[in-house]
């Protein structure tokens, strides 16, 4: 192991290391803790406190995870800027870039999840589409997820009231933060349903 810090006894059969990349909020890294995995965030910004690793996440790609979820910035890559993909194209090819190298990662288990854009077209259609009012939150926000190694979510709480509150944020320093933010409910079934190398992968 690379990191000392993040050193630990994996006794558990089911215990894994999971690393969520690009994450400052904590949000899917506090639902695999609840399960009792060894979970880090990275990010390049300060996170919440806890677990939280303050760097470019491709330093660390080989301290052996045992399952990753990268949540890479979408900045150049969702569709709903699009009206900016002429001008910005170096970006938006160095975001594709990033996003295959994060792709290749020496993981056995990886999820990528980023909204409906580019990543499709550059690189392949996601293995699946999740919305959050399949997870408890009556609200419209579609999230690609490509998979390896993973089997795709299963819904665990489909509501009504779904209402695209995230597209009508108002302008804030904090918009881009909130918009990426993963809703609880979906990072809860990603803890449950992807959180037993046992039940996965016998």
């Amino acid at each position: 192991m690379k990191t000392g810090a993040l050193w630990i006894d994996l006794s558990s059969r089911n215990r894994m290391r999971v690393l969520v990349g690009c994450e400052c909020s904590g949000v899917v890294r506090r639902a695999f803790r609840a399960c009792g995995h060894d979970a880090w965030s990275c990010d390049l910004v300060d996170g919440d406190g806890g677990e939280h690793l303050r760097c470019d996440v491709r330093t660390v790609l080989d301290d052996g995870w045992d399952l990753a979820i990268f949540h890479p910035p979408c900045t150049f890559l969702a569709s709903s800027g699009a009206r900016w993909w002429r001008d910005r194209r170096a970006d938006q090819w160095a975001a594709i870039a990033f996003v295959r190298e994060l792709m290749a990662a020496p993981i056995p288990r990886i999820a990528i999840e980023n909204p409906i854009g580019r990543l499709s077209t550059a690189i392949r259609r996601p293995d699946q589409i999740v919305q959050p009012w399949q997870y408890g939150h009556g609200e419209v926000k579609a999230t690609c997820l490509w998979l390896r190694g993973l089997p795709p979510l299963v819904p665990t709480n489909i509501v009504a009231g779904r209402e695209a509150r995230i597209h009508r944020m108002s302008p804030s320093r904090s918009r881009s933060r909130d918009r990426s933010r993963t809703y609880p409910g979906i990072a809860a079934a990603m803890a449950s349903q992807w959180g037993s190398k046992q039940a996965l992968y016998g």
